[in-house]
């Protein structure tokens, strides 16, 4: 039965056009895959091109050169922090770094165990609100200290009292201000605890998506061994990570300014000694003692084009020979390399 042309043509195909298609396909030349550039522009894949992934949902907004300098930054300032808490409490508190990253607000607030211990703070002048975890059991057993205990860790998982928080609000105080410290060589920071919490999943202090540097201490004090965390959003941080990343492009830039000497007049009165000598011939020692007056020793005729000029007994020029009215005159021709003269004896003599 033929087909109607009037009828309209059906929404799919059937085999015979499938197979057509795809030996259409196969016959097509290949096209080189294209690659997208940062700055718009599409590119031949071919070209060596340096292509990493980048995870959108996890942004790294410091690369590993920066992370690195700024884990050495803050081995510092643990260093100076335990000092200074191991002076004001009276007895050792260890600390050490256990991490340093970038991660987003809700997995740092999401890390957060409970219960827990939180201070808000500022930095002024900088914006955003920084978020330090305490554990409890480590504020507890610092508490215990200040209040004149031995310092043994206790056991009870709870949250602190009024009291125990304007205890520890001391210590936290003395860390904060270690912290800011450390920046001090870009700017001059001032820390103020806003508030205090006791469950980070309530914390609204920051966008969900917004990127925190996050910093995990382990302390030991006593026989108690528990963790410090200080998340800083990067847009807290990032001006003066800049200035530090400026100051340090600038003291690693080399001028290639050309040193010149200069002349001072403390050099006028100087007095240094000048000699002249050529390197004529070499005589045996017979041939020496059997000199008398009256001798004449033959040398080349090119000799007085070689005059060397020793100053203070080291070759410096070579010059030519010659008379200026009723005196013997040296004209210098070159200066010698400052290697050669290295290698020469003060009479003149190579070093072997």
């Amino acid at each position: 039965m033929a087909a109607d042309p009037t009828q309209p043509a059906p929404d799919f195909l059937d085999q015979s056009e499938i197979d057509k298609l795809l030996a259409q396909t196969s016959e097509a030349p290949e096209s080189k895959p294209s690659l997208l550039r940062a700055d718009g522009a599409r590119g031949d894949a071919g070209i060596a091109t340096k292509v990493e992934p980048y995870d959108f949902r996890n942004p790294a907004f410091l690369s590993e050169a920066e992370l690195r300098r700024l884990r050495l930054l803050h081995e510092d300032f643990i260093r100076y922090l335990s000092a200074r808490l191991s002076l004001y409490l009276r007895m050792e508190l260890g600390l050490k770094v256990a991490k340093l990253t970038t991660v987003t607000y809700s997995k740092f607030t999401e890390s957060l165990p409970n219960p827990t211990h939180i201070s808000l703070f500022k930095v002024e002048p900088l914006i955003g609100v920084g978020v330090l975890d305490f554990n409890p059991r480590l504020a507890l057993t610092i508490a215990d200290r200040l209040l004149g205990g031995r310092g043994h860790s206790v056991k009870a998982e709870r949250y602190l009292t009024e009291i125990e928080i304007a205890l520890i609000e001391d210590v936290i105080i003395i860390l904060l201000e270690e912290w800011c410290g450390q920046w001090k060589v870009e700017q001059e920071l001032r820390p103020q605890i806003i508030g205090h919490e006791n469950n980070g999943r309530f914390l609204q202090t920051s966008p969900r998506d917004a990127i925190i540097l996050a910093l995990t201490l382990e302390a030991s004090f006593g026989d108690c061994s528990e963790q410090i965390q200080i998340g800083v959003p990067y847009y807290t941080i990032e001006p003066v990570v800049k200035k530090m990343q400026a100051r340090r492009q600038k003291d690693n830039a080399v001028a290639a300014v050309e040193k010149r000497a200069s002349w001072h007049a403390a050099y006028e009165g100087i007095k240094l000694p000048v000699r002249a000598e050529w390197s004529a011939l070499e005589l045996s020692l017979r041939e020496i003692t059997a000199l008398r007056v009256g001798d004449v020793i033959e040398m080349p005729g090119s000799i007085c084009n070689e005059t060397r000029v020793l100053l203070n007994g080291t070759p410096k020029f070579i010059g030519t020979v010659g008379l200026d009215t009723d005196h013997v005159a040296i004209q210098i021709t070159r200066k010698l390399p400052g290697e050669d003269s290295s290698h020469d004896k003060s009479d003149g003599r190579k070093i072997p």
